[in-house]
């Protein structure tokens, strides 16, 4: 059986989903990922009215809906809180912009998001952390002794709670490794595992687009965490494009000529899709593959579409035989 191939809702939040999920339909898409942003999945209209309304929707247009993502109020929970994050967070969350208000609103709404996940009859909730030491990774001038370890036990002070809630419901978090978070590659997915004591409801949504331009072995990620893959997301990247911007970007807009990476449709960067689809086998990964599609060369329809035929052409379930084993029949 293969996997469900669905497609996020987040970068699609300037459509009301009554009008996305025909067009998702029609892209040739089994169902949505709801980003918690626009009128996709609104936490604070979530009772139980509300979540049953949402589901029948997307039933409706012939979808199933497996994860809900609060990517942009879970990057306030350990972030270094400044006017950036007004543009992406609601008003009752920001607030005043105090900083440490902004973080506690913060955190209480994804332990609500977990309810509201509940409610609705998915299991995991995908997400960033943000991270009070980011700005400490390139080490220049030379960190201090511990601020490091200090960024890591802030991490585990806020998120450890919150984890505790979404165990007590039954319900995942499922961090999306990248830069700007807590964990941006395998050395510190090990550490942020470490720092919450391995909590069994702290994961990840793997998205390999994160990895590739770093030099990250991102196929090396899904076998080291093989019981941590919470959720799939499938999106491109190519690097080795420009030679004027590195890969800290150089403070230029993506799809610039002079970049060094930038995010692709789904099959024409340079991920190597068969290899991830072969290590999900061997994991026995049979969640959804999400399609976070981002490519600023590209209609986004089009992508859309063509993304959706891709992974569902490059998607196979695994081997219940040893194929040479038939060798020995009679």
């Amino acid at each position: 059986m293969a996997r469900p191939v669905t497609l996020f809702t987040g970068q699609w939040a300037d459509l009301p989903l009554e009008s996305l999920l025909p067009k998702a339909k029609s892209f040739g898409y089994d169902g949505v990922e709801l980003g918690c942003w626009g009128d996709h999945f609104e936490v604070a209209k979530a009772d139980q009215a509300y979540c049953d309304a949402k589901r029948a929707l997307i039933e409706k247009a012939g979808l199933k809906c497996f994860a809900i993502s609060a990517h942009l109020v879970g990057q306030a929970i350990c972030d270094n809180i400044d006017a950036r994050h007004a543009q992406i967070l609601p008003d009752y969350i920001y607030g005043d912009g105090d900083p440490e208000g902004v973080r506690q609103r913060a955190a209480a709404e994804l332990i609500k998001t977990a309810e509201a996940a509940k409610r609705f009859g998915v299991s995991v909730v995908n997400g960033f952390t943000g991270s009070s030491i980011w700005h400490l990774c390139y080490s220049f001038p030379p960190n201090l002794p511990g601020q490091i370890e200090a960024g890591y036990a802030d991490f585990a002070k806020r998120f450890t709670p919150i984890l505790d809630a979404f165990q007590s419901i039954g319900i995942k978090f499922a961090l999306e490794v990248h830069p700007t978070e807590i964990a941006f590659d395998i050395a510190s997915a090990e550490k942020a595992l470490k720092a919450v004591n391995y909590h069994p409801a702290f994961g990840f949504n793997y998205d390999p687009s994160h990895f590739g331009y770093q030099g990250v072995d991102y196929v090396g990620f899904i076998r080291k965490f093989h019981d941590r893959i919470f959720h799939v997301h499938m999106k491109d990247v190519a690097w080795n494009l420009g030679n004027e911007a590195g890969v800290f970007g150089g403070h230029t807009d993506f799809h610039k000529p002079n970049r060094y990476w930038d995010f692709k449709s789904v099959g024409r960067g340079c991920i190597n899709f068969e290899k991830i689809i072969r290590a999900l086998n061997d994991i026995d990964y049979g969640g959804p593959l999400s399609v976070e599609w981002e490519d600023g060369g590209m209609d986004r329809e089009f992508g859309a579409a063509e993304s959706a035929t891709f992974v569902k052409k490059l998607d196979f379930p695994t081997s219940k035989i040893i194929f040479d084993a038939q060798f020995a029949e009679k």
